[in-house]
């Protein structure tokens, strides 16, 4: 799960974040052979890195964001500072966010996030602070603390979320997770607010499948489903399908789908890859419900590696148009990212372009990338193990 940001964060920072898409590090493999598996087989050179994004829209202040990552020995920081334009046409500091992971033993790793705004009068101000600790246990078992702090009006930090999390492996090729959210009581301290159980298991040696339940407290002290999320990733050779079932209890409290999400993933030996997500829900836009369930978005993905290590990769959105969903889904965004491989680095440019509903083009965003190295902006079209 992922935590649950503040109220008071800006928001455009949040959009900043999800335009640096040309993903920091290496891409996460998933292998099928175990449930989950990471390589550590990093040269020196990929131990540090600076990036600088340049982002530019239509209708959005101008920002600047630089990364870096560092590591040494046992410990690995990362920095991302976030630039605006100011009202004199100089860039000014915005946000910061320090990550900070130590390798505390071989079974523990902490790590330290601190987020930093700025105040009226353009002061560093800390907004929040996330401590984790993860503890690798006996027997392919682990254990995570994960809690959030707010600074209250005198500047102490208060817990506002606690997330705790294990994972206990129940089979050969099968584990459970279960997970407690704890928030800030009426009765001062925190109580649990909401459960999640996640069973993985993998079926023969192509397929992965999982269950996601959630349970909510209804008031009276008792534990109520509130979500079941079911997924199943198929993997052949360069192949591979997930498909993503999501039902919530109806107004009888019975479990009831409203959506769907169904990927397909291809690649080929030459480098090239496609991706098509098509995302079907049971509430459309514009139209009344009618207790099924409707195509109401479609992501295709396509990308392309030259032999001189360049990539192409372009994205196409398409939606239903709210005011006549009879007409189909039609194309509400385009993004295209080139990522240009040098000598001392690389250099990567997206450019997106967004379309109204009579299929013109609006608004378009270009996002500059320059990095002193290569794995710090390469692009990943698909995500890289099943769905959490």
């Amino acid at each position: 799960m992922s935590m649950l940001s503040p109220s008071h964060l800006p928001q455009e920072a949040a959009r900043v974040s999800r335009l640096i898409l040309l993903a920091i590090g290496l891409c996460v493999l998933f292998s099928l052979g175990s449930l989950a598996q990471t390589s550590d087989s990093q040269s020196d050179a990929d131990k540090s890195w600076t990036a600088t994004t340049e982002s530019q829209s239509d209708n959005v202040n101008p920002t600047r964001t630089t990364e870096s990552h560092n590591q040494s020995g046992n410990r690995t920081l990362d920095k991302q500072s976030v630039q605006r334009r100011g009202t004199d046409g100089h860039f000014e500091p915005y946000q910061d966010i320090e990550k900070e992971t130590v390798q505390v033993d071989a079974a523990t790793v902490r790590t330290v996030t601190r987020t930093f705004g700025r105040g009226p009068d353009g002061a560093k101000t800390l907004v929040q602070v996330t401590e984790e600790e993860k503890h690798t246990l006996p027997g392919g078992n682990s254990s995570m603390v994960r809690s959030t702090s707010n600074p209250d009006v005198n500047g102490k930090l208060q817990v506002v979320q606690r997330q705790v999390e294990e994972t206990k492996k129940t089979g050969k090729d099968a584990e459970e997770t279960k997970t407690t959210v704890m928030l800030p009581s009426i009765n001062g301290g925190l109580a649990p607010a909401m459960k999640m159980q996640e069973v993985r298991k993998l079926d023969g040696d192509t397929t992965v499948e999982s269950k996601k339940t959630t349970l909510l407290p209804d008031g009276s002290g008792n534990w109520q489903v509130g979500e079941v999320r079911q997924a199943t990733v198929k993997q052949d050779g360069n192949d591979r399908s997930t498909e993503e079932r999501v039902s919530r209890p109806d107004s009888e409290g019975k479990l009831s789908e409203i959506s769907r999400t169904v990927s397909k993933e291809s690649g080929s030996e030459s480098g090239e890859k496609s991706n098509t997500v098509e995302t079907f829900s049971a509430d459309v836009p514009g139209a009344a419900g009618d207790g099924s369930l409707h195509l109401v978005e479609r992501t295709t993905t396509r990308q392309n590696t030259n032999s001189t290590g360049q990539q192409a990769t372009e994205r196409q959105v398409e939606r239903l148009n709210p005011g006549a969903t009879s007409s189909g889904l039609r194309v509400t965004t385009r993004t295209i990212d080139i990522v240009r491989p040098g000598a001392s680095g690389a250099q990567a440019t997206r450019t997106t372009e967004t379309h109204d509903a009579d299929g013109n083009s609006g608004a378009v965003s270009v996002d500059t990338t320059k990095s002193d190295n290569v794995r710090a902006i390469q692009v990943q079209i698909a995500p890289a193990g099943p769905p959490k």
